[in-house]
C-alpha cells in the first residue's frame, strides 16, 4: 500500500492511505542507508497483525530542514504592510529561500484593512515585476481566504513569514476545526500528548498543509555566490546574455542584468538586495 507520512514521533510514523491513518515503524535497513523517513514522504508499507512497516521511501522532490518536511511544493509567504511594518529585505530573504527549494510562491499581504493600499503599490509592483503572485487578504474578516483555499489543492503547502503577521489566524480561517480533528493523532492512537513541537501534515482540500511555522532559520550563507542569481526569477531570461562568461552581475562591465536595472526592467530595490547577498556570500566551499 502507498501513502504519505503525515506525522512522525518517537520512532513511529503515521501514514495516511485514503481515509485511514496507519501507525508504522521503519525497516532497519533505512538506518544502514542513512535514510530517515520524513513527514511528507511518499512511502510503501506492509501491514501484519495491525502493525505497519515502511518498506520503501520514494524519491523526494524537495527536502526542508526547518521545518523537517519533504515534498513541499508551495509556500505562502505571509507579510503585513503595518503591524508589524514591512521589512523588504526580510521579505526578499524568504523569497530567495523558497526559490532555492524550488517552491511555487504566493505572497500574501495580511491586515490590509490597516492601510491605504495605494501607498504600498510600489512594493506590490516590485513583486509583480519579479513574476510573483500577490494576494491581499484580511484574515480576521475572511477576505481573500476562499481564494487561498483554491491554491491548496494538489499541493503540500508551508506557511512562512515573520512573527505577528497572522499566520495562525490564516490557518484557523482556512482549516478551522479540521485542524483539531487531524492534529492530535498520537492521542487518538493511545500514545498520549507530547510537548515537543513536530512537523505534521493536515489533509485539506485535496492537498496538505504543513502545521508548523516554516523556515525557522533564514540563513542564506549556504548558497554559493555564483548561484544566487538563479533564485531571482526576473534575472533568468537575461542570464547568459552578459559580455563575460561567468558574470555574477556585480562589478562586471557590459552586464545584461545591470542594464535591465538601468532601464527599469528589473526593480532596483530587488537588485540592491541581490548585491547585498553577493557581498555577504561565501565562495561555495561551505555549501550544504
Amino acid at each position: 500500500m502507498q501513502g504519505t507520512i503525515i506525522k512522525g514521533i518517537a520512532g513511529f510514523y503515521y501514514v495516511k492511505i485514503d481515509n485511514d491513518i496507519i501507525e508504522c515503524k521503519a525497516r532497519g535497513r533505512f538506518r544502514l542507508d542513512e535514510l530517515t523517513p520524513m513527514v511528507g514522504d511518499r512511502v510503501e508499507i506492509s501491514v501484519k497483525n495491525n502493525k505497519g512497516v515502511i518498506e520503501k521511501i520514494y524519491e523526494r522532490s524537495s527536502e526542508l530542514i526547518r521545518p523537517a518536511v519533504s515534498n513541499v511544493t508551495q509556500a505562502f509567504i505571509i507579510f503585513t504592510f503595518k503591524n508589524p511594518d514591512l521589512n523588504s529585505d526580510l521579505l526578499n530573504k524568504f523569497l530567495m529561500i523558497c526559490e532555492y527549494h524550488n517552491l511555487k510562491i504566493v505572497v500574501c499581504f495580511n491586515k490590509i484593512d490597516l492601510v491605504d493600499i495605494d501607498e504600498y503599490m510600489k512594493i506590490v509592483n516590485m513583486l509583480r515585476k519579479a513574476e510573483y503572485e500577490i494576494m491581499l487578504i484580511n484574515a480576521k474578516s475572511g477576505e481573500g481566504i476562499e481564494e487561498l483555499k483554491r491554491h491548496l489543492s494538489n499541493n503540500i503547502t508551508v506557511f512562512c513569514g515573520p512573527s505577528g503577521v497572522g499566520k495562525s489566524t490564516i490557518l484557523n480561517q482556512l482549516i478551522g476545526n479540521d485542524l483539531m480533528k487531524t492534529g492530535d493523532i498520537s492521542a487518538k492512537l493511545g500514545r498520549g500528548k507530547h510537548t515537543t513541537r513536530h512537523s505534521e501534515l493536515v489533509d485539506f482540500n485535496d492537498g496538505f498543509i504543513v502545521d508548523t511555522p516554516g523556515f525557522t532559520s533564514l540563513d542564506t550563507l549556504f548558497i554559493p555566490r555564483d548561484e544566487i542569481q538563479f533564485y531571482f526569477p526576473e534575472f533568468r531570461e537575461l542570464i547568459g546574455q552578459c559580455r563575460f562568461t561567468g558574470c555574477i552581475h556585480y562589478k562586471e562591465p557590459n552586464c545584461a542584468i545591470k542594464e535591465a536595472v538601468d532601464e527599469n526592467e528589473i526593480d532596483k530595490e530587488r537588485y540592491d538586495f541581490y548585491v547585498k547577498c553577493i557581498e555577504e556570500a561565501p565562495d561555495g566551499r561551505n555549501k550544504r
